[in-house]
């Protein structure tokens, strides 16, 4: 499974080439995992009604992430990583757990986020 990050998710809806045919493929072929704090970002960034229809359309069929206590597990992963030296925030320390935790992979063009990335959770396009 892959975890969708919120700059690919941006890059997709604007159909973004290099981006938007393979997240296509992925959530066609329903390997996609959602996470709830990148839904959360991409709805603040909603310039209107029909994006924000689109975006809650796309977390109500992308299959979640569940990840019981997700916050209190990226406060811990992101203190004990040392991230915020990184420039890394909590968000993203919360798609880093959720992808730890149900073995998935996170696919970014974030660069201070790949630079955490272990290789193993990496998506490579």
């Amino acid at each position: 499974m892959t975890i969708l990050d919120t700059s690919i998710w941006i890059a997709f809806l604007r159909k973004q080439a290099g981006v938007f045919e393979q997240a296509r493929r992925i959530l066609e072929d329903k390997e996609a995992l959602a996470v709830e704090c990148v839904f959360g970002e991409l709805l603040q960034g909603a310039k209107n009604e029909r994006e924000r229809e689109v975006i809650v359309s796309y977390w109500n069929h992308v299959p979640k992430a569940a990840v019981p206590e997700l916050w209190i597990e990226a406060g811990r992963y992101w203190s004990v990583e040392k991230l915020t030296s990184r420039g890394v925030g909590l968000i993203d320390a919360a798609i880093i757990v959720s992808a730890l935790r149900t073995h998935s992979k996170i696919w970014t063009l974030d660069k201070k986020l790949l630079s955490v990335l272990d290789s193993a959770i990496a998506y490579s396009a």
